[in-house]
């Protein structure tokens, strides 16, 4: 099980999403998505790295991705952006048997649910929580069918903790949390993950495989 540390950003808590974009992208510790978990079915590995930082009521989360081809035609949250090139945080709070997932293609469009697994009770968040997950996309955000080449895009995403029912008054010592990258439907399909997961086949649901991220 991977561990990482999400350090505190003291400039994040009066930061805009752009500002944030910048504090979090000048970290110099940036985690691998590189783990290939279905290397016979799917072997492509794009370079996909994220930073984590929190203020005093959020998480921001910077992903940095190089690919060879690009696509984002869902422009409306909670459409099916994992068919898009797409980056994940799935994450678990202590004691609770739900989980959230997070799912943003490459213009910052986002699905968002908390549930118990991939198809048990699943509850996408509201219009007005979808509202408060904020996002700031190097390729703007307005959609575009797949295009091919060499291509450097980074999202920078805010998560505030009260959307993960976190108190940012009493921080848990840890979490357990997942990171992806992803493009179902893209023409190179690719499920690659930052901590290793056991099954046979594609499925990110699994939060028995979740890494640690410490508070």
């Amino acid at each position: 099980m991977k561990v990482h540390k999400v350090n505190y950003l003291a400039g994040l808590d009066q930061a805009t999403i752009k500002e944030a974009a910048s504090l979090t992208g000048g970290m110099d510790n940036l985690e691998q998505i590189d783990t290939v978990n279905w290397p016979d079915s799917y072997s492509v590995r794009p370079d996909a790295r994220f930073n984590i930082a929190r203020s005093s009521k959020a998480f921001f989360i910077h992903f940095v991705v190089n690919e060879k081809q690009i696509k984002a035609i869902y422009s409306k949250d909670q459409d099916p952006v994992w068919q898009d090139s797409c980056v994940e945080f799935f994450c678990q709070v202590p004691g609770s048997k739900t989980y959230f997932n997070f799912e943003f293609n490459c213009i910052g469009t986002c699905l968002a649910t908390e549930r118990k697994s991939r198809t048990e009770d699943v509850n996408p968040l509201s219009v007005e929580k979808m509202s408060q997950i904020k996002r700031y996309a190097s390729l703007g955000n307005e959609p575009f069918e797949e295009k091919k080449g060499n291509f450097d895009w980074t999202l920078t995403v805010e998560i505030p903790f009260s959307l993960l029912g976190i108190d940012p008054d009493n921080l848990p010592e840890s979490i357990r949390a997942n990171f992806y990258k992803c493009g179902d439907e893209t023409s190179v399909p690719h499920y690659v993950s930052w901590s290793p997961i056991e099954v046979e086949n594609p499925d990110f649901h699994r939060p028995e495989f979740f890494g640690e991220l410490v508070m």
